[in-house]
């Protein structure tokens, strides 16, 4: 695909949702932090409806640290791997109150030495609490990266690097937003909506469909 064709779609993406962010309930970092974690394998959805529950009464590391895993895993048990889940989250807990003063890191290096957190969680929270130009490549971007032929790659690092280097840079910053929209609403994994898709005549995806 043709840099062109790149700015093009971004530029309708952008046109069309200006100020996208994330469908995860959150009022700060460390909110969202959690959050993150909780989403694993995990619908937004899911997670909300648990952390709708779990905020009012804590939302801070102190708070959920004192409620335990026993404790934490109430709010959440009706997120799938809550059990780990809530044992990860109370010992990032910890070290955040120990390490960092409660606070959450707005670096990579410190943020993946979080129990629960990889490389997409970590770029999760440093795009959508800290600014910061990063990709957290998912299933849905990494489907319509490689279907589009935006940023094909074999594997989710090779689709970031590649979408780091392609994006255009005015649009980097709301990009991963724009794209998991996208996947999660119109380019779905099983039958994409192509009818209804805003980029169908700069995609160059072969079997597209008639449906919208």
């Amino acid at each position: 695909m043709n840099a062109a064709k790149r700015y093009e779609i971004f530029r309708r993406l952008h046109d069309d949702d200006p100020n996208p962010t994330t469908e995860l309930a959150y009022s700060t970092p460390f909110e969202l932090l959690i959050a993150v974690i909780l989403s694993a394998q995990a619908t937004d959805v899911g997670v909300n409806k648990a952390t709708a529950k779990l905020y009012p009464v804590a939302n801070t590391p102190e708070t959920i640290y004192a409620l335990g895993v026993d404790g934490l895993s109430e709010y959440i048990k009706t997120i799938g791997l809550y059990n780990s889940k809530a044992r990860n989250v109370i010992e990032t807990c910890r070290i955040l109150i120990e390490k960092h003063g409660s606070e959450v890191p707005d670096n990579r290096e410190d943020l993946e030495a979080l129990p629960g957190v990889g490389r997409k969680t970590a770029n999760v929270v440093l795009n959508t609490a800290f600014r910061q130009p990063t990709m957290a490549v998912d299933t849905h971007i990494f489907r319509v990266s490689n279907r589009t032929g935006i940023a094909p790659g074999k594997n989710v690092l090779e689709v970031e690097k590649k979408l780091l280097k392609f994006v255009p840079k005015e649009f980097l910053l709301d990009a991963h937003h724009w794209l998991i929209l996208h996947g999660r609403y119109v380019c779905v994994a099983r039958k994409p909506r192509c009818g209804a898709c805003r980029i169908e005549d700069l995609c160059e995806y072969k079997a597209k469909t008639s449906d919208d």
